[in-house]
């Protein structure tokens, strides 16, 4: 990394497009800024076109390896002067990509610190909500053949209940679908896309899950809010967003931010 760059937060955007603005909005809410130099220093850097598809390689369907691409990425942020990487994508933390994205980096030189969202977030949840154990995970097909999810909560001591397979089938649908997917319909998001993610989080509270995780960031778009029917709703990119700020500039944080 060039001493020469000033110091930023680094955003590993594209995964997908909108997730990325998302973080960075999230960032500067955890600011109490009150004029534009206020707010802190943050590279997104978004080139999708750059990333093979997530799901795709972890379901085996195809044999490109989107880690490769996501270090490459990194390393052009820690080149460009971030001191502090996030990935607003829950699926792309699986081990399969991540080891290799960060290899990459590392081999780079890079001396900063990348900040993991999803272990962040089962320590936000263990703190957070205390006397929760049944963590209800909304995910896409990707993440729940990888298993990252439960590898890092349940290493943090939490149980994750999943839908079953014909309801991720539909979480799938409602995220990915070119017809009527979140990706393809964001702004909004489609009455049938919405009304699958709900019967699904509904799933879960029948379920008795203490908290309800929108464990793919295209979800907050679809269940806005802090809870589902009284079940508290975790959005671990505002996680993130958090742990960025705190890593970057402690004395910033908001203390009410997240």
């Amino acid at each position: 990394m060039s001493s020469q760059q000033p110091p930023s937060i680094g955003v590993l955007g594209g995964l997908g497009p909108y997730a990325g603005l998302d973080l960075v909005h999230k960032i500067f809410d955890c600011c109490p800024a009150h004029r534009d130099q206020d707010h802190l220093p943050v590279m997104l850097y978004s080139f999708p076109n750059e990333i093979p598809p997530r799901v795709e390689f972890l379901l085996g369907s195809s044999p490109d390896n989107p880690g490769h691409a996501m270090g490459e990425i990194m390393v052009r942020l820690a080149q460009a002067g971030a001191t502090v990487i996030g990935m607003p994508c829950n699926t792309a933390h699986s081990a399969p990509m991540l080891d290799v994205a960060l290899a990459r980096l590392k081999a780079s030189g890079f001396t900063g610190r990348f900040i993991h969202m999803i272990t962040a977030t089962a320590d936000h949840l263990r703190k957070t909500f205390p006397g929760a154990r049944r963590i209800g995970v909304l995910c896409t097909q990707g993440a729940y053949a990888s298993q990252v999810f439960t590898r890092h909560f349940q290493a943090a001591g939490l149980e994750v209940l999943y839908p079953d397979e014909a309801g991720r089938d539909a979480l799938q649908h409602a995220i990915s679908d070119p017809a009527f997917g979140i990706k393809a319909f964001s702004q909004p998001v489609t009455e049938r896309a919405r009304t699958a993610i709900a019967a699904q989080a509904e799933s879960l509270r029948a379920r008795q899950a203490d908290v309800i995780l929108l464990g793919c960031t295209e979800l907050p778009l679809a269940l806005e809010g802090k809870d589902f029917q009284g079940i508290p709703l975790v959005d671990p990119t505002r996680v993130l967003a958090r742990r960025l700020v705190e890593a970057f500039a402690p004395d910033i944080l908001r203390p009410d931010a997240g």
